[in-house]
């Protein structure tokens, strides 16, 4: 038998050129520590110029987005107003639309009411047709209806139509002495004139006021004056002064 030194062990041949375990071991360590390296460390670093480029391209978007902002809201302000201005006038026009309506209304009424107030003025004005009358009378005053022209008034020729002229000297102006037919006006609108009478001051006729005040200031001109004194003193003279005691 053959004895066997102890400790020993027989290890393969290995070539020349073959790689041991270690050897690995250490070339994947180099592999490793080559790959922790940033690949943006070796890179070479972005030019200043295309930075500022982009910003003012940014720039120059945000001017344009606030110039539009400022258009599309000048133009809700507009559009706006317009539509304010659309709704006032709407509401105006309805105004006057209603109040045309209710003036050719009663236009078509005035007949009937000058047949009241004749009725009235002579007494005939009774029983249920006195009751229908003033019903009428009263719905025509909450539509606005507005009776005018009284005896003693001056003429104003914008609200009274003059049917008769004459002359008196107890006016000192054209004065209406008569209602023929009164006025109708609703509001400041006047849908029918007063028809009256007037009379005018006589030519070359001054009233009798005037001439009464006339008289007056000279009647309080002669009592207050020098000559007025010098009068009475010389009267005192004549009738030998006053008694003496």
């Amino acid at each position: 038998m053959t004895e066997e030194t102890p400790g020993f062990e027989e290890k393969p041949d290995v070539p020349s050129g073959a790689a041991t375990p270690d050897d690995a071991a250490e070339a994947a360590d180099a592999t490793s520590a080559a790959g922790s390296t940033s690949p943006a460390d070796d890179g070479p670093a972005a030019p200043a110029g295309d930075v500022h480029a982009q910003l003012a391209g940014l720039t120059a978007q945000l001017d344009q987005t606030r110039t539009a902002l400022g258009e599309r809201t000048a133009d809700l302000q507009r559009l706006q107003a317009e539509y304010q201005n659309y709704r006032r006038r709407v509401e105006r026009d309805r105004v006057a639309v209603k109040e045309i309506a209710v003036a050719s209304l009663l236009t078509e009424l005035l007949p009937v009411l000058d047949d009241i107030g004749r009725a009235r003025e002579h007494g005939e004005l009774v029983g249920g047709f006195k009751s229908v009358a003033e019903s009428l009378e009263t719905v025509a005053a909450k539509m606005g209806l507005q009776q005018f022209g009284k005896e003693g008034e001056p003429f104003d020729p914008t609200i009274h139509e003059a049917l008769m002229h004459s002359y008196a000297p107890d006016v000192t102006e054209t004065t209406c002495v008569a209602i023929l037919q009164p006025g109708y006006r609703i509001g400041e609108r006047t849908i029918r004139p007063a028809r009256v009478a007037v009379a005018e001051p006589q030519p070359g006729a001054a009233p009798k006021e005037a001439d009464a005040a006339k008289d007056a200031d000279k009647d309080a001109a002669k009592g207050s004056g020098p000559e007025s004194a010098q009068e009475n003193k010389s009267a005192d003279e004549e009738s030998g002064g006053p008694e003496e005691g």
